[in-house]
């Protein structure tokens, strides 16, 4: 087992993901179980320094919730307005209000913060006990 230390470079990046395909079956409580969980922290630290992911901005994250959910424009109407209303703030003409952000969050069970936050990370997008459930158009 090597001494592993904070990845620096790309070198020890690239040798740090070499070494975790070798452990990655290694069973925990094990020295190179031990390591492996060393590795997966490490590399995380480095790609989250080094690749951060670009989060999708409001807009798209509403429309990919729309799209799971089979949801048209007309049926946010009681969530957003009219459906000029909701057509003007899925193309980004018009602002996201607060107590949009409110209903929306509450009808695609997303968290109302991401309307307010840009930094969250994207694992925070969702709320945890999110499942999909198809509504049906009146």
């Amino acid at each position: 087992m090597k001494n592993w230390k904070i990845l620096k470079t790309e070198t020890d990046y690239r040798n740090a993901l070499t070494r975790l395909d070798e452990v990655i079956d290694a069973a925990m409580g094990t020295n190179e179980g031990d390591e492996l969980e060393l590795l997966a922290l490490l590399i995380k630290d480095y790609e989250e320094k080094h690749y951060p992911v670009k989060l999708p901005d409001p807009i798209d994250m509403i429309k990919l919730r729309m799209e799971e959910m089979g949801l048209k424009n007309k049926d946010l109407v009681d969530v957003i307005g009219s459906e000029s209303h909701v057509s003007s703030v899925l193309s980004g003409k018009r602002q996201i209000t607060l107590e949009m952000a409110r209903k929306l969050s509450q009808r695609l069970n997303i968290r109302a913060s991401i309307f307010i936050n840009d930094n969250l990370p994207f694992e925070q997008y969702e709320i945890p006990s999110f499942r999909i459930k198809k509504t049906e158009a009146a």
